[in-house]
Parts: C-alpha cells; sequence; structure tokens
C-alpha cells in the first residue's frame, strides 16, 4: 500500500526487508568485490566476461540497496485490519471481471514475499479502484489500454 505516510508492510515483510538490506549492504557488498577482483587479475578487462558480469551484478545489488531503503525509510509498519467486509492493503481480493474471476493480493510485492499470489498495488488502476471497497460492490476503472472495465469484490481475506 502507499498511502501519504508510505508504503504499508506487515511486521515480518519488514522483518524480512531490513535483514536482506543488511545483507546486501553488508556481506553481499563484500562477496561482489572479492568478484570483481579476482576477475580483474585475469587480465584484460576489455574482454573479461567474468569481470563485466561480476559488475553487472554489484549493479544489480546497489540498485536494490536503493530501493530497500527508500521502501523502508518510508514505510507504514503495522498489522494488517482483519475487516473482510472491505478490500485494502494486506488483504487478499477475489473480483469478478467479466467472466473470470481474479484473486490477488492488493498492496505492495514487498508483502507476498515468495508467496505465490498476483499482486496488485493500491496505486494500479484496479488496486485504487477496489481499495476500501466492500464486498458485493462493482467499482469501474480505466485500463491501461484506455477501456473502462467494472468490477464486482467478491471477497475479501487477510493474507
Amino acid at each position: 500500500m502507499t498511502t501519504d505516510e508510505g508504503t504499508w508492510l506487515s511486521p515480518e515483510a519488514h522483518e524480512r526487508l531490513t535483514k536482506e538490506l543488511e545483507y546486501l549492504s553488508g556481506p553481499g557488498r563484500a562477496e561482489i568485490a572479492q568478484k570483481i577482483d579476482a576477475a580483474r587479475e585475469e587480465g584484460d578487462l576489455k574482454e573479461n566476461g567474468g569481470y563485466h558480469a561480476a559488475r553487472e551484478e554489484q549493479g544489480t545489488i546497489e540498485a536494490r540497496i536503493r530501493q530497500l531503503e527508500h521502501l523502508l525509510a518510508n514505510a507504514t509498519v503495522g498489522e494488517a485490519d482483519t475487516d473482510t467486509s472491505v478490500a485494502g492493503p494486506g488483504k487478499v481480493v477475489t473480483v469478478q471481471m467479466g467472466p473470470r474471476e481474479t484473486r490477488f493480493l492488493l498492496g505492495s510485492r514487498e508483502i507476498a514475499g515468495d508467496a505465490d499470489i498476483d499482486v496488485f498495488s493500491e496505486a494500479s488502476p484496479l488496486g485504487s479502484a477496489v481499495n476500501g471497497a466492500a464486498v458485493g460492490s462493482t467499482v469501474e476503472f480505466t485500463a491501461p489500454n484506455g477501456k473502462t472495465l467494472s468490477v464486482e469484490v467478491k471477497a475479501v481475506e487477510a493474507f
């Protein structure tokens, strides 16, 4: 969830992301620096695939560190609302869109962790439409292709 206070995170997600940041900022950076040094010792850097791969990995790690730092600095940490009559952050929402039913977690992908579930941000067209909607209500949103779609909120459950 993205609010004026920041992205909503469960305490578990906050702890998991904090540990990931600590690892990447410490041992993760040290490991990639060793890989770069080892590859550099192999000689000519222009044709050294191991060196270029390690540098690319370093860029990926640094980008993830920046992402986590920003996310954690702006996060609102708390337990998910247990009211299953209204869709909200940290809840699994089931909607009926035309002939098909779709089930997803409303909030940040970071909340889901390794769970095998689709995630829609509150800032997404569908997420913003269903956020705060009661079970049984029908809401409309404009899809990225410009079409207006109606969805019925069928069920809400805690994640």
